[in-house]
């Protein structure tokens, strides 16, 4: 099963955090809803300008994932709405960070300790359009 053209549902939902730990992260109905929304809407029209793969890093985490891994406990990971994503390498991130901030409409896009990954959000209603960089 896909959650795009370019998404497998193993990709988005394999952990290896979730692996060694025995942690269960399987999306509910609503939470795969969103991931195929997100995907829609932000990761597919971003790989189609881009042209060349795009890694997934961490797409859906359950609440115990997210907790293992230290996520916030309001991530929007939790229900599905977000992706974190790389492109290889710091110069081809900020490209896509770039890209992303003049071409799509999300919810938060975030600079992820400079431009380490790039995370995206997108929700079904009131996308805040939030640009953000978390340094630490």
């Amino acid at each position: 099963m896909n959650i795009s053209k370019h998404i497998t549902f193993i990709e988005a939902t394999k952990s290896p955090t979730a692996i060694r730990n025995g942690i269960k992260n399987e999306p509910n109905a609503e939470q795969l809803a969103n991931m195929k929304l997100v995907a829609e809407k932000c990761f597919e029209p971003l790989r189609e300008w881009y042209g060349k793969p795009i890694r997934v890093n961490s797409f859906f985490r359950s609440k115990a994932l997210n907790k293992k891994v230290g996520g916030s406990p309001t991530s929007s990971h939790c229900q599905g709405c977000a992706i974190d994503m790389d492109a290889g390498n710091k110069v081809e991130n900020k490209n896509l960070f770039d890209w992303c901030k003049e071409n799509l409409n999300y919810d938060q896009l975030i600079n992820e300790f400079d431009y380490s990954w790039v995370h995206i959000s997108y929700v079904p209603q009131n996308n805040r359009k939030q640009t953000l960089a978390i340094t630490k």
